[in-house]
């Protein structure tokens, strides 16, 4: 009852501001360590979504990298833009990896805390996402209807989603800590945010420590790769 009660609470905040709360509990449910969402166009990557549940457990990412250009060596990239709209598959990373260079394998798997991963693409009308859940240990998680689930929801919220006055991925921060983030996007130092905000400035570094964590990013450079539309 708790889970179907998870899922009426996203479709009810379905293309608002209040998705991600609910969004994120069913996440955690999956007892995955970060989720994160991409979207895709020809010629182009997008982050819809980053929370990481573990401070500190998974680091960055490599997200800045990767949407920086590396998105065109995922093999979930060629096959996502392939798909037909209203089309949901579960990745198999056992099989996948194998069509991955050596380069991209080592940089975005290998490293330590990255080895475990469960995505699930979709395609829409508008949109062709991918859904990753990162795991702190090797693949024991096989995916499994809620997965699915969480990735259709996404992929309803997304197209539907109403326009909104700041990027994607801070829809999971607290207001501090998302204007904070937005401080920094404006290229404002610490001392102007905390002006603007009508804080300390001790408390603009907890604000954008605590965003860090929850985004799974650990500089100001991934802040702007991430929230790069």
């Amino acid at each position: 009852m708790e889970l179907l009660a998870g899922i009426e609470a996203c479709m009810a905040q379905s293309g608002r501001e209040g998705f991600a709360a609910p969004f994120l509990e069913l996440v955690q449910q999956t007892g995955a360590a970060q989720v994160m969402i991409f979207a895709y166009r020809s010629d182009h990557a997008a982050c819809f979504m980053s929370r990481n549940f573990r401070a500190g457990a998974l680091g960055s990412l490599l997200a800045a990298e990767y949407l920086e250009g590396w998105y065109r060596q995922d093999p979930l990239y060629g096959q996502v833009m392939a798909m037909a709209p209203g089309e949901l598959q579960s990745v198999d990373f056992a099989r996948l990896k194998k069509h991955m260079s050596a380069d991209y394998r080592q940089r975005f798997f290998a490293q330590p805390g990255l080895s475990g991963k469960t995505a699930v693409l979709a395609a829409g009308a508008r949109l062709r996402i991918s859904l990753n859940l990162y795991w702190d240990g090797p693949d024991e998680y096989a995916g499994g209807p809620l997965s699915a689930i969480l990735a259709r929801l996404a992929l309803q919220h997304f197209e539907t989603e109403r326009e909104r006055s700041y990027p994607a991925p801070l829809e999971v921060l607290s207001h501090r800590e998302r204007s904070v983030c937005l401080g920094i996007l404006a290229g404002k130092k610490a001392e102007q945010i905390a002006t603007d905000l009508e804080i300390a400035p001790s408390s603009v570094v907890t604000y954008r420590r605590r965003a860090y964590d929850k985004l799974g990013i650990s500089s100001r450079g991934s802040l702007f790769a991430l929230c790069r539309d």
